[in-house]
C-alpha cells in the first residue's frame, strides 16, 4: 500500500474554457450559427489533477501563467477543488489561458489559445518538494520546458526518478516521435488514445510493445479506447477493460478523468485491472456531464456509477 501523504504533482497546461455550441462544424469559407453556454475552468493536466484531487488524493498543480485577474480565477478554482497550486509558475510576459469548445453532433471541437513555450524555471523549493516519492503527471512538451539546479528536460526527469519520482505521461493524441523518447525512458505509465497510440507505434502487435517497453523500461503502456473502454500492456500481456454504453453530453476532458483516477487508483492498490476498470467507469461517467471537470466525483460515486451502469458494459 502507498503512502497515502505522498503528493502527487500535476505539471501542465490550465486554461478558461468557454463552451459553445453548434449543430454542425463549418468548412473554410463557410458560416454556422452558434450559442454560447457556460464557461469553466479547465486545461488536460488541470482536469486530471482536479479528478484526482476530488478523489481524495494530495495533489499539487504547476502551469506557467501571468498576474492577471483571470490567472488568480484560475487558481482560486483549482484551490477550491483541493488543487494546491503552491509551487505555480509566474511571468508577465506569458499569455492569459483561454479556450474556446465547440459541442458538435457529439463531439467537440477545441481551439485552444497559444500561451508560448517559455522555460519554466522551477525554484530549489519546488525541486525539493518534486524530489521524494510520490507521482508525477505531464506531457512531454512540458517536461521539454522545465529547468532548475543545472538541470533541463530528460535529466531533470531522470534526477527526479531517481529520488523515487514516478513519471506518468499524458500524450493524448500526440503520442511520440523517436527523439521524444529519452523523455519516456524509465516511466511508469505512458497514456495514448488511439491516435496517439496509432502514430506512436503504427501496430498493437504485443511483441512490439514488449520489446519496445523492456529497451525503455516503461512499465505500464495504456491505449484508451473511448466508448469501447481501454487496454493495458503490462510487459508480458495485455489487460482489456470494456466501456460503458451512456448517453454522451460532452466528452471534453474524458482522458483526463481517466488519467486522474487511474494515477489515484493504482497509487493505492498494485492490481493493474482493478485500476484500469476504475478509471474507465470514471471517464464513462464524465462524458454524461457538460464542461471539463465533469468527472470530479468521490470514489464512492465512481463506484456507485460502475455497479449502477454494469448491465450497459460494452461486450
Amino acid at each position: 500500500m502507498a503512502d497515502l501523504q505522498e503528493t502527487a504533482f500535476f505539471i501542465g497546461d490550465v486554461a478558461l474554457d468557454d463552451y459553445y455550441t453548434a449543430e454542425r462544424w463549418p468548412g473554410l469559407a463557410d458560416k454556422a450559427d452558434i450559442r454560447e453556454n457556460k464557461s469553466y475552468v479547465g486545461g488536460m493536466i488541470a482536469n486530471a489533477a482536479s479528478v484526482h484531487a476530488g478523489l481524495g488524493g494530495r495533489t499539487e498543480f504547476i502551469s506557467l501563467l501571468n498576474h492577471s485577474d483571470l490567472s488568480r480565477r484560475l487558481c482560486d478554482e483549482l484551490n477550491r477543488l483541493d488543487v494546491a497550486t503552491t509551487h505555480m509558475l509566474h511571468d508577465a510576459g506569458t499569455a492569459n489561458s483561454h479556450n474556446m469548445i465547440f459541442l458538435v453532433g457529439g463531439e467537440h471541437v477545441v481551439l485552444i489559445g497559444e500561451t508560448g513555450n517559455a522555460p519554466m524555471q522551477l525554484p530549489a523549493s519546488t525541486l525539493e518538494a518534486l524530489r521524494k516519492p510520490g507521482y508525477l503527471y505531464t506531457t512531454i512538451s512540458r517536461s521539454k520546458r522545465l529547468r532548475s539546479d543545472g538541470l533541463a528536460g530528460a535529466e531533470l526527469l531522470a534526477d527526479l526518478r531517481a529520488h523515487g519520482r514516478k513519471l506518468v505521461f499524458d500524450l493524448d493524441v500526440d503520442g511520440f516521435v523517436p527523439a521524444d523518447v529519452e523523455y519516456l525512458c524509465g516511466a511508469d505509465i505512458v497514456i495514448m488514445n488511439e491516435i496517439g497510440f496509432g502514430l506512436a507505434f503504427g501496430t498493437t502487435e504485443l511483441a512490439a510493445i514488449n520489446d519496445w517497453m523492456r529497451e525503455h523500461q516503461v512499465r505500464i503502456v495504456i491505449r484508451t479506447l473511448a466508448a469501447a473502454g481501454a487496454e493495458a500492456y503490462d510487459g508480458s500481456g495485455i489487460v482489456k477493460v470494456a466501456g460503458y454504453e451512456v448517453a454522451v453530453v460532452d466528452v471534453t476532458g474524458a482522458g483526463d478523468t481517466f488519467g486522474g483516477a487511474l494515477v489515484y487508483a493504482i497509487d493505492r492498490s498494485p492490481d493493474l485491472a482493478s485500476a484500469l476498470e476504475f478509471a474507465v467507469a470514471a471517464a464513462s461517467r464524465a462524458v454524461t456531464i457538460e464542461g471539463p471537470q465533469g468527472g470530479v466525483a468521490t470514489v464512492d460515486t465512481i463506484e456507485r456509477f460502475g455497479s449502477e451502469h454494469s448491465a450497459a458494459r460494452r461486450a
